[in-house]
């Protein structure tokens, strides 16, 4: 019950840009959660909705990003965005 909340949560969130872009682009658009943990989690069934999804992104890729992402911000955090900025 509590997921279900949290899922139509994330939707209306989205709702308000996918409106946006569907008049700036006049184009049919659809909200599609697709939610990726900072360590690379991803619950199952992924592949179905990236199958929605234009493009040709795998799991695999998306979490590659997330983790990626996650280990530069870190490195941001730990070193101190001054020194960070330097290098």
């Amino acid at each position: 019950m509590m997921m279900i909340m949290i899922l139509i949560t994330i939707i209306s969130k989205y709702k308000v840009l996918e409106v946006a872009v569907s008049r700036i682009w006049k184009a049919r658009t659809k909200t599609v959660p697709v939610i990726i943990g900072a360590l690379g989690t991803i619950k199952k069934g992924l592949d179905q909705k990236l199958q929605v999804l234009p493009g040709h992104r795998s799991a695999i890729e998306l979490q590659k990003i997330a983790v990626m992402s996650t280990a530069h911000l870190l490195t941001y955090l730990l070193h101190g965005a001054e020194s960070f900025l330097r290098s």
